[in-house]
């Protein structure tokens, strides 16, 4: 009743880590950072998650968020959670200063006054050293591997939070990113998106990215 009254849509939600929203995001720029890791530039995984039908790609979003923000996240799980893995290709940008728009300096380059992410060297040459010391193998990623592996991450967490209680139903997560995380509305939500091409076929294709780079992440 609350929320019809000041105009918004609720679902219920149960209680842990990032409830349903930020509990899936959590591993939707997991992956994301996994991609900077293995090839992929921070430009090349936004294009392809725009051209999916999202506004922003997660490096704009964290850019316009501030990257401090998920920088203190991740510093708090690491302590709550030590057997989570993260990439620290974000840590590392943050240790630079590059905070984002508010900083003029992110995973993009930003001008004074104007909000247009410039490709920055500085990060593709960060991403080029930590990938060298820390000896992962760099390849060519195709969109279609980009999308999936951003998308699936959601719905795959998104089952997670079903199988624990902290959603009644696959329609509740999809309201959240539909109305909360501007999932594209023709693609109906990620687990109504999972139905559409087949939970065989997410099946396939995430037991094929747990054999590849940081592939644990995926349990």
């Amino acid at each position: 009743n609350l929320a019809k009254k000041i105009k918004k849509t609720a679902v219920v939600a149960g209680v842990c880590d990032g409830f349903i929203g930020n509990r899936m995001l959590a591993q939707y720029t997991k992956q994301a950072a996994f991609l900077l890791e293995e090839g992929c530039t921070p430009q090349q995984v936004d294009q392809a998650i725009e051209n999916f039908g999202f506004a922003m790609g997660p490096f704009r979003v964290s850019d316009l968020a501030g990257n401090d923000i998920s920088w203190a996240i991740r510093k708090a799980r690491r302590i709550s959670k030590p057997d989570e893995v993260y990439s620290d290709l974000g840590d590392l940008s943050c240790e630079k200063g590059r905070f984002g728009q508010k900083t003029q300096a992110g995973w993009y380059d930003y001008q004074t006054g104007d909000r247009t992410a410039h490709p920055s060297n500085v990060v593709i040459d960060m991403i080029r050293d930590y990938a060298q010391t820390k000896g992962f193998e760099q390849r060519s990623i195709s969109d279609q591997e980009i999308v999936e592996r951003l998308i699936f991450s959601l719905a795959n967490e998104g089952r997670k939070i079903l199988r624990d209680g902290i959603a009644a139903r696959s329609s509740d997560i999809d309201i959240v990113y539909l109305k909360g995380y501007g999932f594209p509305k023709h693609r109906g939500g990620p687990m109504f998106y999972a139905d559409l091409v087949g939970w065989d076929y997410v099946e396939s294709a995430i037991t094929g990215f747990s054999k590849g780079h940081r592939g644990s992440t995926w349990l």
